[in-house]
C-alpha cells in the first residue's frame, strides 16, 4: 500500500495513531506500518475498503479516485420534540448544553432539560428548527459571540450550499460554519467568516445533523458605526458654518 496515501488518510479522518488503529483493528498503534517496517494484511485493507468506501486501486496508488462511490449521508434530526398538539417544538441548545448535545443527541430525555416554545411565525412553519447559541468569534462579522441563532433542519449533505451558514454537529463538537464540499465528495471544509480562522477539514462520516442558519437573535443592538460616523461629521460641519459665519459678523462690524 502506498504509505503516504495512508498517513493522509488517517489525518484527514481526525485520528491519532492509536485510535486509526482500534477503528482498522490493530494492535497497539498504526505507527510501525507508517514507519514501513509493518505490512497491511488483506483484512485491514478490507477494513478500509468497507468502512470508508476506498477505492483498491486508490489504497495501492494505481489510480487517483479515492472513494467507489459517493454514499448518502443522512443528517436527520435524531430527536425531534413536538407541543400538547403535536406541532414541533424550537429547542434551544446554550453554549453549555452543546458541550453535551453530540454525546446525547438520540437520547429523547436529555432534551426536557432545554427550553422549548413554537415560534408562531409564518416562516417558521413546515419545517423543524433549532436554536443554538453561537460560541467564539470565528463567524465574526456576521455572528458574535453569545448571540443565538434559529436553524432548520438539513435531511442530507445533498441539500448543502457553499453561501450558507450551518450549525454543524459533529460526534465530539457543536460548530457554526460554512460548508464546502470537496470534489471527493466524502470531504468537506467547515470554513469561518473571520479570516483568522484556517478552514477545518473533515470527513463526511463524522456529521450526526446539520441544521441551516435562518435567523439570528442579538441583544444589545448597537447605532452602526458609519451612522456614528456620519453624525459627528455633520456635527462639525455645522460647527465650522457657525465659526464663519460668526468670524463674518466681527468683520462686518470693524469695518467704517
Amino acid at each position: 500500500m502506498d504509505i503516504d496515501r495512508f498517513i493522509a488518510l488517517r489525518k484527514s479522518l481526525g485520528h491519532t495513531q492509536k485510535t486509526f488503529a482500534a477503528c482498522l483493528g490493530i494492535p497497539n498503534t498504526t505507527a510501525d506500518i507508517e514507519r514501513g517496517k509493518t505490512k497491511l494484511s488483506g483484512k485491514v485493507v478490507v477494513e478500509l475498503i468497507k468502512q470508508f468506501q476506498l477505492n483498491p486501486l486508490w489504497i495501492y496508488g494505481e489510480s487517483h479516485i479515492q472513494f467507489i462511490k459517493n454514499p448518502v449521508v443522512s443528517t436527520i434530526p435524531k430527536v425531534v420534540t413536538v407541543d400538547s398538539e403535536g406541532h414541533d417544538n424550537m429547542v434551544l441548545v446554550n453554549a453549555k448544553a452543546a458541550a453535551g448535545y453530540p454525546q446525547n443527541i438520540s437520547d429523547s430525555s436529555w432534551y426536557k432539560q432545554l427550553p422549548a416554545f413554537d415560534l408562531p411565525i409564518p416562516e417558521f412553519r413546515n419545517a423543524t428548527y433549532r436554536g443554538f447559541q453561537v460560541e467564539g468569534d470565528s463567524m465574526l462579522p456576521n455572528l458574535k459571540p453569545n448571540e443565538w441563532v434559529l436553524a432548520r433542519a438539513v435531511d442530507s449533505l445533498d441539500h448543502v450550499s457553499p453561501n450558507k451558514i450551518y450549525v454543524v454537529v459533529l460526534y465530539d463538537s457543536v460548530m457554526v460554519k460554512k460548508i464546502h464540499r470537496q470534489n471527493g465528495g466524502n470531504y468537506l471544509n467547515l470554513i469561518s467568516i473571520n479570516e483568522s480562522y484556517e478552514p477545518y477539514e473533515i470527513s463526511t462520516d463524522q456529521i450526526q445533523e446539520i441544521w441551516q442558519v435562518s435567523s439570528k437573535i442579538s441583544f444589545g443592538v448597537e447605532e452602526p458605526a458609519d451612522n456614528g460616523l456620519l453624525r459627528q461629521l455633520q456635527a462639525s460641519m455645522e460647527d465650522l458654518k457657525k465659526q464663519l459665519h460668526a468670524a463674518s459678523m466681527n468683520n462686518n462690524k470693524g469695518v467704517a
